[in-house]
């Protein structure tokens, strides 16, 4: 039995290979959609040395669409690929997309540029690896291909920069597997030109949060066949409701009061994107990234209309109460009357910072108390985040750069567990509690250091 199970799960990733990824000039029209007043710069990337309209709103619209994130590797040249992106099958490198000729897209037509980036088909005719979000990206207008391509075409350097082939063993690593899954699930790409109605805001947010923004790549649940369960609001409630990847939980969107955005204002959900942090806590993991290299740059009207978006979205659990602030176990941590052992661990390891309040140091040292993440049903993140701690993105509004380090070498697994499960249901929160074998499994994940010998 356990051979047959196993062969019958090699044939399905082999039918679904590369269906997982938590990981190519003309008029511009008389008013886009997203480009900043001014132009907001590209940081890592060289400027671009054009007053091209067209070329200017592509290069926001790249940024728009953090495509800096995935085509650089560590140290390398802005574009010219070779991140490694792991999978359940192996390790995808992302390819680079400067102007070469020889080894990046240099040659690709408008028609060849946009089938890779909406229709996920490269330019020799296999289907892309869905760590290319072009199920979101089919959303996106093709003018705004057309900007985005004049920007790769004439905004950036060409860089002389082969390609590297993926770590995907045969037979998982033929190609024609990810045809039949893009047929599946891949939405048919938007025809439709009519600019946006800037006075809309609930639509350009719409609009850049489905599409450029691809936030449902990360924040929505996946299937058996691991497609997104809802790829737009229409698709039902699924869409932005929290998924876990790469060992962090992306938190639920939509209007939850308890673990998802009910307790936040639309400036909450602008000044996080801006700047990395707020009120309520603080940007860590992959969106850490997604505040560094993209939502930063982008123009306030945008951030406005993103949130005022992300608010019309309703709750999963309408009934759900919002979390109150409770100081029974913060009186009893500062008076040195507590027993618990989670309690004891905090104080130790966490208050100097978070404080036995839990609510931390605003902009500095992010609160627990009534924190989101630490009341979802998934203890993903806060267990991350004790065994190889995080860093807060440094950003052009808030350049001060803050990093909590990792307990994984001083806390066994019982500790984190003990520790973790005590953060999740004190101040008001309202997380389950976590077992130390859940610990033992993110520490085996996310490849952290083994545990002190008590």
């Amino acid at each position: 039995m356990r051979k047959f199970l196993t062969i019958s799960a090699s044939l399905l990733a082999l039918a679904l290979a590369g269906a997982w990824g938590i990981s190519t000039a003309t008029q511009a029209p008389a008013r886009d959609l997203t480009i900043g007043d001014p132009p907001v710069p590209v940081a890592e990337a060289p400027g671009v040395d054009s007053k091209d309209p067209l070329v200017l709103r592509g290069q926001y619209l790249a940024r728009a669409g953090d495509c800096i994130a995935c085509h650089t590797a560590a140290g390398g040249k802005p574009f010219a690929g070779g991140l490694p992106m792991a999978s359940p099958i192996g390790t995808i490198y992302s390819t680079n997309i400067t102007p070469d000729k020889q080894s990046g897209i240099g040659s690709y037509t408008l028609q060849d540029f946009d089938n890779a980036v909406r229709h996920g088909i490269a330019k020799e005719g296999h289907t892309l690896y869905p760590a290319m979000p072009y199920t979101s990206y089919a959303y996106v207008k093709p003018d705004d291909v057309k900007a985005l391509y004049a920007y790769f075409m004439q905004g950036v350097a060409p860089v002389a920069q082969a390609n590297r082939g993926t770590d995907i063993s045969w037979p998982l690593s033929m190609r024609w597997p990810l045809s039949f899954w893009r047929r599946m699930f891949a939405p048919t790409p938007v025809a439709d030109n009519t600019p946006v109605d800037q006075g809309d805001k609930i639509a350009v947010g719409r609009y850049l949060v489905t599409g450029l923004g691809h936030c449902s790549t990360c924040h929505t649940p996946r299937g058996v066949a691991l497609q997104e369960k809802a790829g737009t609001d229409a698709d039902g409630p699924a869409f932005l409701s929290g998924a876990v990847l790469e060992g962090w939980l992306a938190r639920n969107l939509r209007g939850d009061k308890a673990d998802g955005l009910g307790a936040w204002s639309e400036q909450d959900i602008v000044e996080l994107l801006k700047t990395g942090r707020n009120a309520h806590g603080a940007a860590v993991g992959s969106m850490s990234d997604v505040v560094q290299h993209s939502t930063q740059y982008m123009s306030d009207r945008d951030l406005q209309a993103m949130a005022a978006y992300l608010k019309t979205l309703p709750p999963l659990k309408p009934d759900a109460a919002a979390q109150a602030y409770v100081d029974t176990d913060a009186k009893a941590m500062f008076e040195g009357t507590t027993k618990d052992v989670g309690a004891l661990l905090f104080v130790d390891n966490c208050a100097a910072c978070h404080r036995t309040s839990g609510k931390g140091y605003e902009g500095v040292f992010p609160a627990l108390a009534q924190n989101p993440t630490l009341s979802t049903q998934d203890p993903s993140s806060v267990v991350h985040i004790i065994l190889q701690g995080a860093e807060m993105p440094s950003t052009q509004t808030a350049p001060t750069h803050f990093a909590m380090p990792g307990f994984a070498d001083r806390l066994t697994d019982t500790e984190v567990a003990q520790v973790a499960s005590f953060v999740r249901k004190t101040w008001g929160n309202q997380g389950p509690a976590v077992s130390a074998e859940q610990v033992r499994d993110m520490r085996k994940e996310i490849k952290a250091a083994a545990a002190p010998v008590r």
